[in-house]
């Protein structure tokens, strides 16, 4: 367990000793959320005027909140696991520079260096995307708030799951890399290809029926869906209690990706949580075996 300290606490202070990488993982969902704010707002808020019935007069607060919420949804789907990628760069820093041969003559199983490279990578970038976090809460708050406290608590509760998830991903394709190109390489492609597959981009609903098959059977749309849900619920109850009709608000849950399916069945809330910690879960575990054997 000192072993494991000593080593946690040696990767999270070189992550925040590096002020670029830093300020980079922490400016990248920033960036984002203007960029998602002046380009994609206008085309998100005509797609819930198209849907929403035709001659019924709202409150702009209510299209300007929902709008928000699809927003800070998909900085979040996706900043919560390329952040990851960024924190987790030190692991193979340490092969680039040869630091890992300094660790691996220690006697230390291979094991507990994979978890302490695991866990300071989930602090750090637990760290930076709760501060994204605040920063898109505090813009929902501007343009229309509708969140509950249950809504709030579970939004971090995805963060969390997500992280956790893009920890994990990130630590297992790291296993495999040795140079700094291939980091650059690796992190160019997530940052750009995440998104798209994920639906954080663009909707799954505007995908042909295949490609939305397929992206139904990847773990990263289910986070991408709670969030969704969790920062949605409250503008569609709204929505609800200014007369809009029911049958209105299910089209439009559909439409942003509130609601799933598997092979034309819809995913619960609950199976979409499994889907998500499941994944997780035999990620580090398969992320731990690969050291093991790499090790031996």
């Amino acid at each position: 367990m000192y072993t494991f300290k000593a080593l946690l606490k040696r990767n999270v202070k070189l992550f925040f000793k590096d002020k670029g990488l830093f300020f980079t993982s922490l400016i990248t969902p920033a960036i984002l959320l203007v960029l998602y704010a002046t380009f994609l707002g206008n085309v998100y808020e005509d797609s819930f005027v198209t849907v929403l019935p035709a001659g019924q007069s709202f409150d702009h607060k209510l299209i300007d909140g929902c709008v928000g919420g699809q927003l800070i949804s998909s900085i979040l789907a996706v900043s919560c696991v390329t952040v990851p990628f960024c924190s987790n760069m030190l692991m193979v820093q340490d092969k680039v520079n040869s630091s890992i041969r300094d660790i691996s003559v220690a006697p230390v199983s291979a094991a507990t260096v994979a978890l302490a490279y695991y866990v300071a990578t989930l602090a750090s970038s637990l760290i930076i995307c709760f501060s994204a976090t605040g920063l898109c809460l505090a813009y929902v708050a501007t343009v229309g708030w509708y969140l509950s406290a249950t809504d709030v608590l579970l939004i971090v509760l995805d963060v969390v799951l997500l992280v956790l998830f893009g920890t994990a991903l990130s630590s297992v394709i790291n296993v495999f890399l040795s140079t700094q190109g291939q980091i650059s390489a690796v992190g160019s492609i997530v940052s750009s290809a995440y998104g798209f597959i994920c639906g954080a981009y663009m909707p799954i609903s505007q995908f042909s029926s295949g490609l939305q098959t397929f992206i139904s059977l990847l773990p990263g749309t289910y986070g991408t869906a709670l969030l969704r849900n969790h920062a949605m619920e409250g503008c569609f109850n709204a929505m609800k209690e200014a007369g809009v009709p029911a049958a209105a608000v299910e089209e439009l849950r559909g439409v942003v990706d509130c609601n799933i399916s598997f092979f034309g069945n819809t995913v619960s809330q609950g199976a979409m949580f499994t889907v998500l910690g499941t994944t997780v879960a035999v990620l580090i575990a398969f992320y731990v075996i690969l050291n093991k054997l790499k090790n031996k």
